[in-house]
């Protein structure tokens, strides 16, 4: 039986991610070299050979880390259909893209995708799951609003999917553009596409 990692490997992987990760943001891909990543965490190319022996095992574990951190967070604001949840979700989504760091990390990571056949897949399994949370959510929403109006369930669960895949498009393509790398965040444009949003989610403008 094959022993895990120590704590000291796990803690050491991590800084060499960290690292890895900084040099992705402040960049950009072509930067994320071995040597760079090594000379970024003070350790010599060898050590981390040991943990990442190429660019691509480097890659393919930054961006398991990246999009499984956005996954959870997708998981937690889709988790609660209540009274409250639409507004929760769109506030919590639209938040991310006030975080420039981590919009030019998903900037690079796109990048990456465009280039990159492993990366691709696992940007696309990424989002694929991603859909797959907000069409549960919609779900969960649609059959909790039709129960307390005793009516017949509503829209299909492949409906609830096309809703979610075309709210996760939407928000994607805005965080390009309410974070300034491809434009400008306006009170009018804003207004108008989270009133696009609620309808998707099936939520009301707050007055």
């Amino acid at each position: 039986m094959t022993a895990g990692p120590t704590p000291k490997g796990r803690q050491r992987r991590t800084a060499l991610l960290d690292a890895a990760e900084h040099i992705l943001i402040s960049s950009g891909g072509s930067q994320l070299t071995l040597r760079a990543v090594a000379d970024a965490a003070g350790v010599r190319l060898g050590h981390l050979q040991y943990y990442f022996p190429s660019r691509s095992a480097l890659v393919s574990a930054l961006l398991d880390r990246v999009l499984a951190a956005s996954l959870d967070r997708v998981t937690r604001l889709t988790g609660r259909p209540d009274g409250d949840s639409v507004d929760a979700l769109l506030d919590g989504v639209l938040a991310d893209h006030d975080d420039p760091a981590l919009v030019r990390l998903f900037t690079e990571v796109w990048a990456m995708a465009a280039h990159d056949p492993e990366a691709a897949a696992a940007v696309r399994v990424f989002y694929d799951r991603y859909a797959d949370h907000v069409a549960g959510f919609l779900r969960d929403r649609d059959r909790d609003r039709d129960r307390d109006r005793d009516r017949e369930s509503g829209p299909s669960a492949s409906a609830a999917r096309e809703r979610a895949e075309v709210f996760v498009m939407l928000m994607e393509g805005a965080a390009l553009f309410r974070s300034g790398v491809t434009g400008r965040r306006g009170a009018g444009t804003d207004a108008r596409l989270r009133s696009v949003l609620l309808g998707l989610l099936g939520g009301e403008e707050r007055g």
